[in-house]
């Protein structure tokens, strides 16, 4: 059957196309650790396979010699390389529109702007639900939720990630520093959380490898922040530019993600290098409109979809930390 307004379809269509690249824009830069992954290129497409896979260097070859003159060399060569798996995780977010409605908005304005509440909701809902998932353990809804941080950097260090079981390879634990396990236990705070930061800073640290990026929750943060007041404080203008507040420690960037609906888990404070941090969607779910379009069988009535599919991988667990109490 024809639509009522021949136009209608492609108004539809043409308004989402056109709103999908904002809203990856939206996405990647709603959160200091996707923004940060964007710039340093870790934001990358996959277009196909059972699963994602992230290579790992975990050792050199095994065979550096000291030797004088004609003593013989070691040539063999040891296992050098492997790599974590990651499943492909997918969600969408739906667009209805009533046949009653198509009726009602019959000139191309009035289509676009009934259609640009409902996108707006929907971008929102999209943003939204991917950001959180960032920071997820990845249990939710049976196990379809992204793998976030607190999958990738747990709050133990161990677990499997990746299909790498950190029990049996023990160069795959995240670090952690945990004030109840702490010498003294001390309580986090103002005067003890740098201890704290200096301790984890060193342990993810290996030469030219170093946190880049440190994102903590609004009382984390706080300690931090509190404990600067009586000294200069040093900023990321591009990352204040972007909407985050930020501090400096030792090179790094340290961001609040909290504030009202923060998606960053209280009591946290994670030490991330995001050379080893990854977001992978596939090519083509990369936040794209899904045709054609679902029409109910018992309804005047279609939904458009608007998906995305893919994880938050990484390649090196054992340079990421986290902070807890």
């Amino acid at each position: 059957m024809a639509l009522p307004n021949a136009n209608f379809d492609d108004v539809v269509t043409t308004t989402l196309r056109k709103r999908t690249k904002r809203l990856r824009d939206n996405v990647s830069n709603n959160t200091a650790l996707l923004m940060r992954l964007k710039e340093r290129g870790r934001m990358r497409t996959f277009s196909g396979g059972r699963t994602i896979v992230e290579e790992i260097a975990f050792a050199g070859p095994g065979n550096y010699t000291r030797y004088s003159g004609y003593d013989p060399i070691n040539i063999s060569q040891g296992d050098m390389l492997t790599a974590s798996e990651f499943n492909i995780k997918q969600a969408a977010v739906a667009i209805s529109m009533s046949g009653l409605e198509e009726l009602q908005n019959r000139g191309e304005e009035q289509t676009i702007e009934l259609l640009g509440a409902r996108i707006e909701q929907a971008e929102r809902e999209m943003t939204n639900g991917l950001s959180t998932d960032i920071y997820s353990d990845g249990t939710a809804s049976g196990g379809k939720q992204v793998g976030g941080l607190q999958l990738l950097v747990s709050d133990d260090g161990t677990g499997t990630v990746g299909g790498i079981p950190s029990g049996t390879y023990t160069w795959w634990l995240n670090q952690v520093y945990d004030f109840s396990a702490a010498v003294g236990t001390p309580t986090p705070g103002v005067s003890t959380i740098q201890t704290a930061m200096n301790t984890l800073y060193l342990a993810c640290s290996r030469n030219r490898d170093q946190p880049d990026l440190i994102v903590a929750d609004n009382e984390y943060f706080q300690f931090y922040w509190a404990s600067l007041q009586s000294i200069q404080r040093v900023t990321n203008e591009k990352m204040a530019a972007a909407g985050f507040q930020n501090l400096k420690f030792m090179g790094a960037d340290v961001v609040f993600d909290g504030g009202l609906n923060g998606s960053a888990p209280s009591s946290h404070m994670y030490f991330l290098n995001s050379d080893f941090l990854h977001w992978r969607p596939h090519a083509d779910r990369n936040i794209e409109v899904l045709r054609p379009d679902r029409h109910a069988t018992n309804q005047d009535a279609f939904v458009r979809l608007i998906g995305w599919a893919g994880n938050l991988t990484c390649s090196g667990r054992q340079f990421q930390g986290v902070v807890v109490d």
